[in-house]
């Protein structure tokens, strides 16, 4: 197990995608800040506000250590803790102004939970989902053959495996309804020993550009009218009701002390709630929910 080699692997990736973004966007860069945690570790956040393509992009790296994990590493592992931990990974979340071109999510992260007298417990996870707001079926598609590309070296029932934990893990439980149309996600991977987990966490990581680039570049210069900017603030705020509710990494970072600055960066700059809003039927904010915030094979052709 070598945490240098999984730091190292990560802040290159934090390099590369905002290097890729930055250019996707064409005028606006990233502003970073690095930051110390009290308890231990710290980091560097970049976010790229206002641009011409991205309303607000934010690329976190973290790095951080501690004597006991918090509540949301232990709750479905009681048994580690009190263990002390150290924690690693980068964390993104883009905003873009076009409401034709989704937000997305990626994550990837490294854990490790000791304690003295003990071998130490280490794992991976992350992954990345797209919430579009006025979807494409080739955009949505070509984003999870992408997904399954970057799965296929590890074995056929990985990308099955991971579509279908994202699909359950980005699901809003008080609204009955996904976040948006997927991806992968997994977590507590370590079964496959640490040079093959380490190597699927590196796919992962490498494959997200080229899975939402095309998209943004495809979409990017779609006319847009004032009404389907107000349906994309109002689809925002399911992104924060997640964000704030459910969402694993958020928690951990604000029960173990992290920079709230940096935590909250993936809240939209503007966002919108309307009561009981319900779209008009046969419309395309009505195709949203009724074609696309539903389980389904992306692949199968149908």
């Amino acid at each position: 197990m070598s945490v240098s080699k999984v730091k190292n692997f990560l802040l290159n990736l934090q390099d590369e995608i905002c290097s890729g973004l930055a250019e996707a966007d064409g005028q606006e860069s990233f502003r970073e800040d690095s930051w110390d945690r009290e308890g231990g570790g710290g980091g560097r956040s970049r976010v790229l506000y206002q641009g011409a393509v991205f309303e607000q992009a934010g690329v976190n790296f973290s790095h951080v250590h501690g004597d006991a994990l918090p509540p949301s590493a232990t709750a479905a592992r009681p048994e580690l803790a009190g263990r002390g931990f150290e924690a690693l990974g980068v964390s993104l979340v883009i905003h873009p102004r076009n409401p034709h071109v989704p937000t997305s999510h990626m994550n990837v992260r490294f854990f490790s939970a000791e304690k003295p007298d003990a071998e130490p417990v280490w794992w991976f996870g992350g992954g990345y989902d797209l919430t579009p707001y006025y979807p494409y079926r080739e955009d949505v598609v070509e984003w999870h053959q992408t997904a399954r590309d970057a799965c296929a070296p590890f074995g056929d029932e990985v990308y099955p495996r991971f579509k279908q934990w994202c699909d359950e893990y980005f699901y809003l439980k008080h609204r009955s309804e996904p976040r948006g149309v997927g991806g992968l996600f997994f977590d507590d991977l370590n079964d496959w020993g640490f040079e093959q987990s380490f190597a699927f966490m590196q796919a992962v990581g490498e494959s997200y550009l080229e899975a939402y680039l095309p998209i943004v570049r495809r979409r990017r210069e779609t006319p847009w009218t004032e009404h389907e900017r107000e349906f994309q603030l109002y689809r925002r705020g399911r992104y924060v009701e997640f964000n704030l509710v459910y969402d694993r990494g958020t928690l951990f970072g604000l029960q173990s002390g992290g920079r709230t600055e940096s935590i909250l960066m993936s809240l939209p700059p503007l966002v919108s709630w309307r009561y009981n809003w319900q779209p008009e039927p046969g419309s395309r904010e009505a195709e949203l929910y009724t074609e696309y915030l539903v389980e389904r094979d992306w692949l199968s052709g149908q």
